[in-house]
């Protein structure tokens, strides 16, 4: 999902960069590559089905995700299904998963024959096992678990997500059910790999064995005997080599008592400064008002976690600006309420975006000097152009 992107000012994968990386990947042994319809704007999978020439698709389980926000018909899933076997150069795919299951699109998909679908599917061979990515409740989930036999379901889990969504409740007891568990947002969107608080960083630095706060999210999620796979979004070759490292070393039950009682400090020290508690996952978007909700909160965050002032606006005026795809800030809001009706974490999100407006529009002096750095935003790329 997060490949490496072309130079600033241009748009897309780097694909270059990206075929290296990923091959890179396959060859010190990852052998799980997870996509969906919709990821870098619907261009992931084409370019995997590119990047796993020469050899590399039999070298790899391949994943990907029914669109189910785009499923209306039966027929739909079809065409869906056919058109992903094309973009990914394939007569098969491994794992594929409906995407983001929560209450209400859970019921429309079974009254839709979802369920009939997947079994037509795997028995023509079109695709060889059948899953679920989670948003929703528990109770939601247990229902999903138990009313078809999937291979496996994929939920998001770090030690700030423990009792949300599925959390640990839905883990153990997709476990008991003998469900492969793939985890996603290990890192909860990179939050807990950026520049740590001082008030996080000084419980880090009391552990006897020093880790990156990367490595520290990382191994506690594999430190759960449940887990068979791990996600993570790597987008820099620094990434790959330290995540290939932790996955070779990291096994259940090898954090020690007292390195768990660390991180549940941090836990701690991260709710009293989270404000937004949005993962970058995207699933609010589009907006109609044009808002770019995660980059909205990825600048609040900054400002209110890191308490970095300067870059908070540096990104908010530098993501949010008309440079690219038109004016994308908070202030544009118009609270029609479509964005809570998606948001897998239930964020009150109309209201955050006043709370962000009022950050970094509203104030004479941010305000003054947003409009400068909007202004030298645009200087600068009628420049590269």
């Amino acid at each position: 999902m997060r490949l490496p992107q072309k130079a600033p000012g241009q748009s897309g994968i780097d694909e270059r960069r990206a075929t290296s990386q990923v091959r890179y990947a396959i060859d010190q042994g990852v052998n799980y590559v997870d996509t969906a319809f919709h990821y870098h704007r619907g261009n992931s999978e084409t370019f995997l089905g590119l990047a796993l020439k020469e050899g590399y698709r039999e070298k790899v389980r391949l994943a990907t995700k029914l669109p189910t926000y785009l499923v209306k018909t039966y027929d739909d899933m079809e065409r869906f299904l056919g058109t992903q076997l094309d973009k990914l150069a394939t007569d098969h795919i491994d794992y594929y998963l409906l995407h983001s299951l929560y209450r209400t699109n859970w019921e429309t998909l079974r009254e839709l024959g979802v369920l009939d679908f997947l079994e037509k599917a795997k028995k023509e061979g079109r695709i060889l096992h059948t899953g679920f990515s989670f948003h929703g409740d528990i109770d939601t989930f247990k229902e999903i678990v138990d009313t078809y036999d999937w291979s496996m379901c994929q939920i998001q889990y770090n030690f700030l997500d423990e009792k949300n969504q599925a959390g640990t409740q839905g883990l153990e007891y997709a476990a008991r059910k003998e469900l492969g568990i793939v985890i996603m947002e290990p890192l909860r969107g990179g939050t807990l790999a950026r520049k740590q608080p001082d008030e996080v960083l000084r419980i880090w630095n009391e552990a006897d064995v020093k880790r990156s706060p990367a490595e520290w999210a990382l191994r506690w999620v594999w430190n759960r005997p449940e887990v068979t796979v791990v996600l993570s979004g790597m987008n820099e070759e620094a990434h790959i080599e330290e995540n290939l490292r932790i996955a070779g070393e990291a096994l259940p039950y090898s954090l020690t008592e007292k390195e768990l009682m660390l991180v549940k400090r941090v836990e701690a020290a991260y709710r009293g400064l989270t404000r937004a508690g949005c993962t970058g996952c995207r699933y609010c978007m589009p907006c109609p008002s044009g808002v770019d909700i995660p980059g909205c909160f990825e600048a609040y965050d900054i400002l209110k976690v890191f308490n970095e002032v300067g870059h908070a606006r540096w990104i908010y005026a530098r993501n949010l600006s008309s440079l690219h795809t038109g004016p994308a800030y908070a202030s544009l809001c118009k609270e029609c309420g479509e964005c809570l009706e998606k948001c897998p974490q239930h964020i009150p999100i109309p209201d955050l975006l006043k709370e962000v407006t009022t950050e970094f529009e509203d104030t004479k002096s941010a305000g003054t000097k947003m409009k400068t750095m909007f202004r030298t935003f645009k200087r600068l790329l009628a420049f590269q152009r």
